[in-house]
């Protein structure tokens, strides 16, 4: 039995077995730690969760799932964490099992399949999520205070200061050194800070970890920043479009490819200056970018980030430090290539499906042999439609609904999901769609703010 005097020196009293859904809403359930046998921690859930969309708590028939019956969610007790900010609280990442096997519609069951594949070739992913998310603050307007029925909060920035601006630094150091601290006390390396573009926008980036480490460490950020920042009196949103007129959030995907423990990204004897291997990595992720685009970029408000001349990546192209290019490898002064960057990316996308399906493509790319074009070198959106085409350069869906046809149509990722996963993926994201694009803008916000 798990003590509650343990090795943290802190009172353990519940057990938070975390998963992430279909949705890529992050759920939990605690465990008592006097419940708590042979030092395993497991929960029961429905088989109708992973079909439950964002807007109700009921499963989506075409699905395939139902609330009859239960998956078993085992805890990975390789990732209990005391939470800093729960006191008594600790976390472990859940994986599901129904009979005794990993579940077909695990995400994190999904990933792991993905790396063993990529293992089998003798390749490893390094990755982390660079996220962007903003501080906000709670007012009541005059008409919420005077109407009985209404009584919805309207959000506002928590600063109105610039990119990279001291002042906000100044004016948001307490709850950003709390997150900072919270996160170092989960075993996180930050590496950064800047305020973003957007008031009251921030980004903390944190260090690389494997592939799967990477995508808990995007389940532990987004939980610690939402955590910490309603201890300040704020509310912290990652939600890729808040405001219309306002810089969207993000979360690009940095990633590096390894062989024999090295970094095989660079190769100066070959095209580019980019290995073999690598550049078929990349290729098969282009490839593969539209129908990619409905896992990581999930949400209709996804795509009002992603427009030309935002940054964001509107076209389906690479390019060397080109940060209007969906994938930017970025070269450093010296030419050394570390690691690239995929731009379509945010946090409404669940980190393990995200990640175990750019895997997918980027293997489909080395198994195809796949070569990349020539690297853009300017912003897409300033060429003519007659240079885009002789550069090969397309639009990327500019909806979700293009980008989940895509999905459907794309067997290499859909096989990767596997039949059950995938079915209920492309359930729930169709009907998010369906009912999503049809509510108002205010609404829209109103519903999914506080829970991205």
């Amino acid at each position: 039995m798990i003590k509650n005097n343990n090795t943290s020196g802190l009172n353990a009293q519940f057990i938070r077995v975390v998963w992430c859904d279909n949705a890529n809403i992050i759920r939990g359930k605690a465990v008592h730690v006097d419940s708590v046998e042979n030092q395993k921690v497991s929960v029961g859930i429905s088989r109708g969760q992973q079909g439950v969309p964002v807007m109700y708590d009921g499963v989506v028939a075409e699905s395939g799932l139902d609330p009859v019956g239960e998956i078993t969610l085992r805890g990975d007790m390789s990732t209990l964490t005391p939470l800093p900010y729960a006191p008594g609280h600790f976390r472990v990442m859940g994986d599901m099992f129904q009979d005794g096997k990993v579940w077909g519609n695990c995400p994190r069951g999904f990933l792991k399949k993905m790396i063993k594949t990529l293992e089998e070739k003798g390749l490893k992913v390094k990755a982390s999520f660079e996220n962007e998310f903003y501080l906000l603050k709670q007012e009541m307007t005059l008409n919420d205070r005077n109407s009985k029925n209404n009584n919805r909060p309207s959000y506002q920035p928590g600063d109105f200061t610039p990119f990279a601006s001291t002042q906000s630094m100044d004016l948001n150091y307490p709850v950003i050194m709390n997150i900072v601290e919270s996160l170092i006390a989960q075993n996180i390396t930050v590496e950064q800070y800047y305020p973003e573009s957007g008031p009251g926008q921030q980004e903390v980036t944190v260090g690389y970890s494997d592939a799967l480490q990477a995508a808990d460490n995007q389940v532990i950020f987004r939980e610690t920043v939402k955590a910490t920042a309603p201890q300040h009196g704020l509310i912290a949103s990652f939600l890729p479009k808040i405001f219309p007129d306002k810089a969207g959030s993000g979360c690009h995907l940095h990633l590096s490819l390894w062989k024999d423990d090295k970094n095989i990204l660079q190769n100066q004897d070959t095209e580019y200056g980019i290995g073999e291997t690598a550049q078929a990595f990349i290729a098969g992720i282009l490839h593969h970018l539209p129908a990619l685009m409905a896992i990581t970029t999930p949400i209709p408000r996804s795509y009002r980030r992603i427009r030309p001349h935002m940054w964001s990546g509107a076209f389906q192209s690479w390019g060397f430090n080109n940060r209007e290019a969906a994938v930017r490898v970025i070269q450093e002064e010296n030419g050394k290539i570390k690691h690239f960057e995929l731009k379509t990316v945010d946090a409404s996308s669940n980190p393990y499906l995200a990640m175990g399906a750019v895997i997918a493509a980027g293997l489909h790319g080395i198994k195809e042999k796949m070569r990349l074009e020539e690297p853009v070198q300017n912003d897409p959106a300033a060429l003519s439609p007659e240079e885009r085409d002789e550069k090969g350069i397309i639009p990327l869906p500019g909806n979700l609904g293009d980008a989940i046809d895509a999905l459907g149509k794309d067997k290499t990722i859909s096989d990767a999901m596997g039949p059950e996963l995938s079915r209920s993926y492309l359930a729930v994201k169709k009907t998010e769609y369906e009912d999503l694009q049809a509510m108002h803008s205010q609404k829209e916000v109103e519903l999914l703010l506080e829970k991205y």
